[in-house]
């Protein structure tokens, strides 16, 4: 298979306003942030496993354990996975895989379209024994993605996202919604990708660069975005970039979309991918992605940060990498566009590989060491990742170790278009998810290949690791979601989705649930915290004020989640006076926030603001640098320039590196005469020079 793509209850509001001015002291007291993690390698041994096609060894942490908890014929050919309230695990198959290269006479067939499995393990012997067909439907081919939401069951099948609905509880759908459609990439692996649900309540997921993607959403508004790619499907043959969309403006290549569970409000997060597989949220509303490369040893593992240009394309989205290479760049630098003005910095260059599914472990049954590790699977090079996110001015540093692998050294020999004659290298895993008992879920596709769209197993074998710790046993908790401590209990849940399951009952409750959400802010993990402060602020007007104090909390990240919490529940213009508040704040990520949530405010309720971030700008932190690039999106940027220039009036020659930086990221027609003067200035730097150079470049006429 080719993942990716190669060729190209009341209340009582008196007592609870003097209760909570104690309770918001302890908070201060305890809320801080993740504690670093040294990165250090884990000690990794072997374990055999004994399977239906092959005997094979993975190597793992000593201190846990592997199993097969399912494989064939429960399921067939794993693509995603997501788990329900109950610990059972949802799984989309793709036994019909590219029909038109894969012939149904020559591979295991489903002619009745692709199938939604159940498994569950029914006696909690950490093996599977029971599969269920929850829906088979001709207007799924290969579909890429599940989220279980309550009672719809989430589908991502382009054109198609596609939502069921199984309101009596009996596995059977008894409703199905097409809630979008227009997406591109019908049976191609560059096409429509999972669904998530944040910690504010609203739907995220992402596409890839198979456009155009022409949809629109519930309230009417539409999404108009391509790129100059296509190929790699008799399905698309038609593409076209520089579209725009309602909001005016260009989105290219693979996106990032949030929208409200109802269809409305489709907004783009994030742009410019190749085929980003999935994309995670951790309770912090941070967004984790990887990314497949053009062949060239440039795979990626990133931070994305909301409005970012991942920068696979040209801007436009007319021209791919290799025509905006210059001189002297090397190939991971031009391949992600990283000398260019509004494009992100790429945490982490991966190699070569096709990576895939990525989730972050925010539990704590694996045992202390393991919360917080962000994990992504890398399908070609048969591994699974591991990252302790740390924190680096404005966004994160990313150290990977392979945590979970068939091979016992890293596979960095992998090329896209071999077959793997050592069956050791037949373990792909398509996704990794994090169960309600704690355990880590690896969907393994299985084969002797992953590039060039190729499968080369007939049988559409396929299997899903169990990974546990060796002390003790763990056991998907029952929830009961009729009481508030069973709310609770889910909203505690390390199985991203079942958390929302929580959240949206207590919601419901108003007010009335604050006095036990509170309780939360004190709790030893700091994701229960962060998760906390995302649904007080969806508690009503008092629940918003307890989110207000801690903009004042002297953590950090807890300001950063406050200050997001609400901007999810506030207009821009409700937000304006937190903005000028946080704008001189000590910690980059609230600024970086910020300057983020100023993008559609007008200058002149935020030119103070604007002022106060560029004064805490040191000119060289990329993240910091795109993200003053939103805030000043468009023509802020021409009116903003004056400012600039009373802020730092050095001549040209001796701008200071904010000046420079800035000049370069937003590149103002007004600053067109201080640009050639800088790049013809033997005062600067080479390297400055063609920063100005490359400025003037991308200056709109």
């Amino acid at each position: 298979m080719n993942f990716f793509t190669f060729t190209f209850p009341a209340y009582r509001p008196g007592l609870l306003l003097v209760s909570g001015m104690l309770f918001l002291i302890m908070v201060w007291l305890t809320f801080s942030a993740i504690p670093p993690n040294t990165n250090r390698p884990f000690p990794r041994s072997s374990t055999t496993i004994a399977l239906a096609d092959d005997s094979t060894k993975l190597y793992l942490p000593d201190d846990l354990e592997a199993s097969v908890w399912a494989e064939s014929p429960l399921f067939f050919n794993p693509t995603n996975m997501d788990v329900d309230a109950r610990g059972r695990i949802w799984v989309t198959e793709a036994v019909n895989y590219r029909q038109f290269a894969n012939k149904p006479e020559t591979r295991l067939d489903h002619p009745n379209g692709e199938r939604i499995m159940i498994l569950e393990d029914t006696n909690q012997d950490g093996k599977a024994d029971k599969s269920t067909v929850f829906v088979e439907d001709k207007d799924l081919i290969s579909p890429l993605g599940i989220a279980v939401i309550g009672k719809q069951i989430v589908v991502s099948a382009a054109p198609n996202l596609i939502v069921y609905t199984d309101e009596n509880g009996d596995d059977k759908p008894d409703k199905k919604e097409v809630i979008l459609t227009g997406f591109g990439g019908l049976d191609h692996d560059h096409s429509l990708h999972s669904l998530v649900v944040g910690p504010d309540g609203r739907w995220y997921f992402n596409v890839g660069n198979a456009g155009p993607h022409l949809v629109t959403d519930k309230a009417g508004w539409h999404l108009r975005s391509g790129s100059i790619y296509t190929g790699g499907s008799p399905h698309s043959t038609k593409n076209e970039a520089s579209q725009k969309s309602d909001d005016g403006r260009v989105w290219t290549g693979g996106l990032m979309l949030r929208m409200n569970p109802d269809g409305t409000g489709l907004t783009v997060l994030g742009q410019n991918f190749r085929n980003s597989y999935e994309t995670c949220l951790d309770s912090y509303g941070n967004m984790w992605q990887n990314d497949n490369d053009d062949q060239v040893a440039t795979c990626r593992t990133s931070f994305l940060i909301e409005n970012g240009n991942a920068g696979y394309f040209s801007t436009d989205g007319t021209r791919y990498w290799q025509a905006d290479r210059r001189p002297g760049q090397d190939i991971f630098t031009a391949h992600w566009h990283q000398d260019d003005p509004g494009v992100m910095p790429i945490t982490e260059n991966t190699g070569a590989g096709s990576p895939t599914g990525i989730a972050r472990y925010e539990g704590d049954q694996l045992g202390a060491a393991y919360r917080g590790m962000l994990l992504s699977a890398e399908a070609g090079r048969n591994v699974i990742y591991a990252y302790w996110p740390q924190k680096q001015g404005a966004g994160f540093a990313l150290k990977r170790q392979n945590l979970i692998s068939s091979l016992s050294k890293d596979n960095v020999n992998y090329k896209w278009n071999e077959t793997g004659k050592d069956a050791r290298m037949w373990f792909r895993p398509s996704d990794v998810t994090v169960g309600t008992d704690g355990a880590l879920y690896i969907a393994d596709w299985y084969d002797p290949i992953v590039g060039g769209h190729a499968m080369h197993d007939k049988k559409g074998y396929g299997r899903i690791y169990r990974i546990a710790p060796k002390a003790r046993r763990l056991v998907a908790p029952p929830l009961d979601l009729s009481t508030i401590e069973g709310q609770i209990d889910a909203l505690k849940s390390p199985a991203t989705n079942v958390r929302n399951t929580g959240v949206s009952v207590l919601r419901q409750r108003g007010a009335a649930a604050i006095p036990a959400v509170r309780q939360l802010l004190t709790a030893d993990n700091p994701f229960h915290r962060a998760r906390a402060v995302y649904l007080l602020a969806q508690l009503g007007p008092e629940g918003r004020r307890q989110v207000e104090t801690l903009l004042k909390n002297p953590d950090g990240d807890t300001r950063m989640v406050a200050f997001r919490a609400l901007k999810a529940v506030l207009t821009p213009q409700q937000l304006i006076p937190f903005c000028g508040m946080l704008a001189s704040d000590a910690d980059p990520s609230v600024r970086r926030e910020v300057a983020i949530a100023l993008r559609d405010v007008p200058m002149v309720d935020c030119r103070e603001a604007l002022i106060n971030l560029v004064k805490r700008f040191d000119g060289q932190d990329g993240w910091m640098r795109v993200a003053l690039g939103t805030a000043l999106d468009g023509k802020k940027a021409e009116v903003f320039y004056p400012e600039l220039r009373k802020l730092f009036p050095e001549a040209p020659g001796q701008w200071p590196e904010p000046m420079a930086s800035l000049a370069f990221e937003t590149h103002p027609r007004a600053a067109v005469s201080d640009l050639i003067m800088r790049a013809n200035s033997p005062a600067v730097s080479k390297q400055g020079r063609n920063q100005a150079l490359t400025a003037l470049a991308f200056v709109q006429d």
